[in-house]
């Protein structure tokens, strides 16, 4: 998306609820004018009740302390200076896909909870990898829900991207082993494959993405190329547990971040970010196929903060 203020308004709207938050908690802390122990102290628990979680409170509280202690500072000056160390936590973890993989295609297995926004998700990935010439094809992989079938046919009809599909209750892992020969065929780049998002039964989830490797490891040795969760920022903490069961599930090796409009909780970034240190690809603000973006971490940090 060309128009950085409209993406910028919307992604402010979808931290308002942090932002809002954390600006009215900053604003009560600078009555010293005095970045002393009780100012940092109000500072650390303003950061922690605006959603970022303990532990980047504490690592932003001790930053602030080696920088500016005993200094004055206005309220702007506070808020610039947790936007500088928010966005310290966000950079090392701001990374875009890469389609770097050779021989094609680049396998990436898209997983999480029904509800988080997954099958939208991936045909918002597979519009950006468009935008950069890739040739993208869909797997639908989770053959326990037909609506799942039948919504990711739907999207990639709309991107205009082939699509390889099964039978409701059909083998994941026969759908993308044809996948795989089909997008080696006919030279695709990006093959983004569509998992079931069953968590009440974590050995049966377990079990069937163990067989999907085996049988891509078959094909090529480096697939899975990447494994990305797909995560619903509105559920907040639960969120952040997902990360805990995707990772030993599935070995998680970065994240997407949905519905950050509306009042989403968008502290959790922090929180994951600090917590983890998986690689956040991209965030989305919105329902529309270009509302899925690359993670600009210096742009968040200041929405949430509240300067930007």
């Amino acid at each position: 998306m060309n128009d950085t203020s409209s993406w910028s308004d919307r992604l402010f709207g979808g931290f308002r609820k942090t932002s809002e938050k954390l600006t009215s908690n900053l604003t009560e802390v600078v009555g010293t004018a005095k970045l002393d122990d009780a100012t940092l102290d109000d500072v650390e628990d303003a950061l922690i009740l605006s959603d970022l979680g303990p532990a980047a409170g504490a690592r932003i509280r001790t930053k602030l302390a080696e920088k500016r202690f005993g200094l004055e500072i206005t309220e702007r000056e506070l808020k610039e200076a947790v936007a500088e160390e928010i966005a310290a936590i966000l950079r090392p973890v701001a990374k875009p896909l890469e389609i770097t993989a050779f021989p094609r295609p680049q396998v990436l297995l898209v997983i999480g909870v029904n509800g988080s926004g997954k099958t939208t998700t991936i045909a918002k990935l597979a519009h950006l990898f468009q935008e950069d010439d890739y040739a993208v094809m869909l797997a639908a992989g989770d053959t326990f829900r037909a609506a799942a079938i039948g919504q990711l046919a739907t999207w990639a009809d709309r991107v205009g991207v082939p699509i390889v599909r099964g039978p409701e209750g059909g083998d994941p892992a026969s759908i993308v082993f044809d996948a795989v020969k089909k997008a080696t065929e006919i030279g695709t780049d990006v093959l983004i494959v569509d998992t079931a998002g069953r968590l009440q039964n974590k050995r049966e989830l377990m079990d069937e993405l163990a067989k999907i490797r085996k049988v891509l490891g078959r094909l090529n040795p480096e697939a899975p190329h990447d494994v990305v969760l797909v995560l619903d920022a509105t559920n907040g903490q639960n969120a952040l547990n997902q990360i805990d069961v995707f990772k030993e599930v599935a070995g998680v090796t970065g994240l997407v971040m949905t519905k950050l409009d509306g009042t989403a909780r968008g502290g959790v970034l922090v929180q994951a970010a600090e917590q983890y240190g998986l690689p956040i690809h991209a965030i989305g603000v919105g329902e529309k196929i270009d509302d899925l973006r690359p993670f600009d971490p210096d742009l968040v940090a200041r929405v949430i903060a509240g300067v930007a």
